[in-house]
């Protein structure tokens, strides 16, 4: 079992959502972070509250879809504390629409989704993920950091009306920790830097509770355990996955046993 305490964690999109909880989740048993995100106001505020936490953070602000932006990332996080233990690329967009958008009336198509709309999901969920992951497992390797890094995949990842753009992204993620461990484990690193991912389904971030309370109900009403899943239950797993060392290279779904509107 690995330990938390001391050890080094890498989150981009930590100023806010699942990234910040789980760098608060991290710092509170002993971990050191390197925060990540686009937006300074709410990197500072993160940090901030990380540090009266007692906790060790540096913080970057980047577009990690740019080269440069992650590669000085995983070079921050080795000049202020020398390692690499945990990476949790979180940082992440939707923009939501069909891809053909069909008249009810005539059965003609009346919009269609854009290509920058299409790419620009892609450009972050995905390649952002991959620069990420590549250039702190580099760091990881080369310093002999034993570890976990973590994907966030979705249940979306099965496919959702209206997220051609998102959902591709996410079923990436979902088959990227097998190609990571396959490669890792032809060169004897996968004993040491193992590969998974975490697959929420809907969670109770400010956005959703947000939302007009009928559609809250929908959504409830096809989770068997009658809610949406909290933030921290998702940080609550990413941790015990990096402890437990016989975790690698799967997806691990935290959805209250949802089934798609299927009640089985």
């Amino acid at each position: 079992m690995l330990e938390t305490a001391g050890a080094v964690a890498v989150i981009t999109g930590g100023g806010g959502g699942i990234g910040e909880i789980v760098a608060k989740l991290w710092v509170k048993n002993g971990g050191k972070v390197v925060l990540a995100d686009i937006v300074p106001e709410k990197l500072r505020r993160v940090e901030k509250e990380l540090k009266e936490l007692g906790g060790e953070v540096a913080v970057i602000t980047c577009d990690l879809t740019k080269e440069e932006s992650s590669h000085a990332l995983a070079l921050l996080a080795v000049e202020k504390f020398g390692a690499i233990n945990l990476v949790v690329p979180c940082a992440g967009i939707f923009r939501d629409g069909l891809m053909l958008s069909i008249d009810r009336d005539t059965g003609k198509v009346t919009d269609r989704m854009s290509l920058e709309q299409f790419q620009s999901v892609l450009d972050i969920n995905l390649a952002g993920v991959f620069l990420t992951v590549r250039e702190c497992a580099e760091q990881m390797i080369n310093l002999g950091c034993k570890g976990l890094i973590c994907l966030i995949s979705s249940t979306s990842a099965l496919g959702t009306a209206g997220q051609i753009n998102y959902s591709s992204t996410k079923a990436a993620m979902s088959v990227i920790p097998r190609v990571i461990t396959a490669e890792f484990f032809r060169r004897n690193v996968a004993q040491r830097i193992r590969c998974l991912a975490v697959a929420p389904g809907y969670i109770a971030t400010p956005m959703v509770k947000g939302m007009d309370q009928k559609v809250i109900d929908r959504i409830v009403e096809q989770v068997p355990i009658k809610r949406l899943i909290e933030p921290e239950e998702v940080a609550s797993l990413i941790l015990e996955l990096y402890r437990n060392e016989a975790c690698s290279g799967e997806v691990f779904n935290i959805d209250g046993g949802l089934r798609l509107s299927s009640r089985g």
